[in-house]
C-alpha cells in the first residue's frame, strides 16, 4: 500500500530465492508508491554476509532508480583501492604484456594486512595453462566464488578475480550485490595472496583444477581478460551478483572465444556446482571420476605447508 513501511526478514531464505524476491520487490516497489523498504536480517543466524540490521533498502534502490552512476571514484578499501591493468607491447618480436599492480598483500586477518603491489612483465608465448579456481562459500553450498589462475613457462602464476568492489566499512552480501551497491573489479593478484586469504583468514575451501586448453587459447583468454581490465579502470561498471558477477563473467569471456562452448545452464547461476558443469562439458584436464579429480584438487592441506614456499604455486599443485 502506498506509504506503508514494508519489511522483509532477509534470511528465511534460501540465498537464489532471496536475490530473485528482492529483485521482484523491487520492480513492485518502484510502481506502488510505497514509501520505504526495510531488510530486517535474523540475529540468531549469525550470517556474517547478511545484511545489517536496520540498513534500508531505500538508500540501495536510490543507485539504481535514481540514477547514480558507477565510479571508480570512492573510498575504497585499502587492498582494493588500486586497480590492475595491462599494457601491450605488439610492436617488439617478443609481444610483451605488463601487467601493472599485481596485488600481493599478506593478511593476517580480514581487517589486518599489508598492502603490495607489483608489476609484472612476460612474453605472450610464456602463457601455457588456465586453470580454475573455485571457493564454495561454507554456508551456501550453491553459491561459490570463481576464478581463473594462469601459468607462465617459468612455473609463476597470477590470477584474476571477478569480484564487487568494496568500500572502507562495507562487507561483500549477495543480497546488497542486486542493487548496485558494489562496483565491478577484475583484481588481479599473486597466488600468494588470493589463495591463503581463503583458506588461511576467512577458512574456506579452495579447489584448483587445470583446464584444458592449448598455450595459444590460453594466450587469447588472458589478452580478453585484460582489455576488459584496462576498459573497467577507463569505464566503471556496477557488480551483479546474478548476471555480473565472477562466473558470468568468465563465461562470457570463454564463449567469446568459443561460442557456446559454455551452454545456458543453472551452474551458472548456482556456481557452487560450476566445476561439476565443467567437468561435464569435457574444460577440465582431468582423469577418472569427478569426485576423484575433486579430491585432488583441494589444496587447503598443501597450502598450510608451502605458504612460505618461493614455489608455492608449483607446489600447492603437487599431490602429497
Amino acid at each position: 500500500m502506498p506509504g506503508d513501511l514494508v519489511i522483509i526478514e532477509t534470511l528465511s531464505l534460501r540465498p537464489g530465492n532471496r536475490a530473485r524476491l528482492i529483485v521482484l520487490i523491487a520492480a513492485i516497489w518502484s510502481t506502488s508508491g510505497c514509501s520505504r523498504l526495510q531488510l530486517v536480517p535474523r540475529e540468531s543466524e549469525g550470517n556474517a554476509q547478511a545484511t545489517k540490521a536496520g540498513e534500508t533498502f531505500l538508500s540501495r534502490l536510490g543507485k539504481q532508480f535514481l540514477g547514480e552512476r558507477p565510479s571508480n571514484d570512492r573510498r575504497w578499501r585499502p587492498d582494493l583501492r588500486v586497480l590492475a591493468t595491462a599494457d601491450f607491447d605488439t610492436d617488439s618480436n617478443a609481444d610483451l604484456i605488463r601487467i601493472r599492480n599485481v596485488r600481493n598483500c599478506r593478511y593476517r586477518t580480514e581487517e589486518d594486512y599489508d598492502v603490495r603491489h607489483y608489476d609484472l612483465e612476460f612474453k605472450m608465448d610464456d602463457v601455457q595453462s588456465v586453470d580454475f579456481v573455485i571457493v564454495p562459500f561454507s554456508n551456501m553450498p550453491l553459491i561459490a566464488h570463481t576464478m581463473l589462475s594462469f601459468g607462465l613457462r617459468n612455473g609463476q602464476y597470477f590470477s584474476i578475480s571477478v569480484e564487487g568492489r568494496l568500500e572502507q566499512g562495507e562487507n561483500y552480501s549477495a543480497t546488497n550485490g542486486t542493487s548496485n551497491e558494489f562496483e565491478l573489479i577484475y583484481l588481479i593478484g599473486d597466488e600468494r595472496d588470493l589463495i591463503p586469504l581463503r583458506t588461511e583468514v576467512r577458512k574456506v575451501d579452495v579447489f584448483i583444477y587445470p583446464g584444458r586448453a592449448t598455450p595459444q587459447q590460453t594466450q587469447n583468454l588472458l589478452i580478453d581478460m585484460l582489455d576488459r581490465a584496462n576498459k573497467l579502470a577507463a569505464k566503471p561498471e556496477f557488480y551483479h551478483t546474478l548476471v555480473n558477477n565472477c562466473t558470468t563473467n568468465l563465461v562470457d569471456h570463454v564463449n567469446k572465444l568459443r561460442p557456446g562452448a559454455i551452454p545456458l545452464d543453472w551452474r551458472v547461476l548456482f556456481p557452487g556446482h560450476s566445476d561439476k558443469m565443467l567437468f561435464d562439458l569435457g574444460l577440465l584436464e582431468t582423469t577418472g571420476s569427478f569426485q576423484a579429480a575433486k579430491l585432488r584438487a583441494r589444496v587447503n592441506n598443501r597450502v598450510v605447508l608451502y605458504k612460505d614456499d618461493p614455489n608455492f604455486s608449483k607446489r600447492i599443485r603437487e599431490l602429497n
